[in-house]
């Protein structure tokens, strides 16, 4: 005959062994002693031993009880974890935040976020993948990552797509580079220049997307540099030109070191989105998160 042992056979043998008695434990178990009774001598009957010395006061548990016991402090304590944690994801207190970057300059807003983020969520297990190296929103769709940070939204089912902010892609270059006399810079002004960007494909960035592909402008020299704050280093230098979001160049602007001017006459808008599974939206740290990114954004853009 199998036995068939449930949790509550488990929080039967633990109650019985610490009240020392079935009307502490009926109490404890918030059950009859009656019903408390039955369910040992069912039990008893499944394992096909005593569970229990009878005739001892307190009540003592055999050798087989004890064993029960012991797996009873083994399993109990793991599956009241398990419900808590069952509870937080009910409730959104807890949950998993596995973010995808496809911004490369986005590195420099988003960790105020993510520290804000922690204070309030400090239960959420968040992780940063740059989406450089992989094609983020299929890895979205397959549950690898939760958020994707991206400036290219798409029709994607399943997929929400919520506006964080609009930025502008700035011209960046030393105060002595020749185009500092104009008022704003077009795709032609690029061809003389060695254009410094991050190490990612054209068709994330936003010069190409915007001005330079459309136009079939190619620089003299692409530079690619890892890091805002050697770029911002060599344009000073005059080795080259970029271009880079006004959140990005704020501080420069007030620097005689370099100068700062409009993609066009009119100006380059670009907006960044927060890509999210649909499910997903609905929870609180979720729209926390998009509601802090934005907010950080905008701070920095008037700052």
């Amino acid at each position: 005959m199998k036995m068939h042992i449930e949790f509550r056979h488990l929080r039967t043998i633990k109650a019985i062994h610490e009240a020392g008695g079935l009307a502490k434990a009926a109490d404890t178990l918030n059950i009859t002693q009656s019903a408390l009774s039955h369910q040992v001598k069912g039990l008893e009957e499944q394992a096909g031993v005593e569970l229990f010395v009878r005739r001892s006061k307190p009540m003592k548990l055999s050798v087989a009880g004890m064993r029960l016991l012991r797996l009873a402090n083994k399993i109990l304590p793991e599956i009241d974890a398990l419900q808590d944690e069952f509870d937080g994801l009910r409730d959104g207190k807890t949950g998993r935040l596995h973010i995808a970057i496809e911004c490369h300059a986005c590195f420099e807003w988003l960790f105020p976020v993510l520290e804000k983020f922690r204070k309030l969520w400090p239960d959420v297990d968040v992780d940063i993948r740059p989406g450089l190296a992989f094609d983020a929103l299929p890895a979205l769709q397959k549950e690898d990552v939760d958020l994707v940070v991206s400036s290219d939204p798409e029709d994607l089912i399943g997929v929400t797509f919520s506006h964080l902010f609009d930025y502008a892609p700035v011209f960046v270059a030393a105060a002595n580079n020749p185009l500092a006399k104009k008022a704003y810079i077009e795709a032609e002004d690029f061809r003389d220049q060695t254009l410094i960007t991050y190490p990612v494909e054209r068709s994330r960035l936003d010069i190409f997307s915007q001005m330079l592909t459309p136009a079939k402008v190619e620089p003299t020299a692409i530079r690619q540099v890892e890091l805002t704050a050697v770029i911002l280093l060599l344009v000073a230098s005059n080795r080259g030109v970029s271009v880079l979001p006004d959140w990005v160049v704020r501080e420069v602007k007030y620097s005689s070191d370099y100068i700062t001017r409009p993609l066009t006459e009119k100006g380059v808008s670009r907006g960044l989105f927060a890509a999210t599974r649909d499910d997903d939206l609905h929870k609180p740290f979720m729209r926390d998160l998009i509601r802090l990114a934005g907010e950080e954004a905008r701070r920095l853009q008037s700052a």
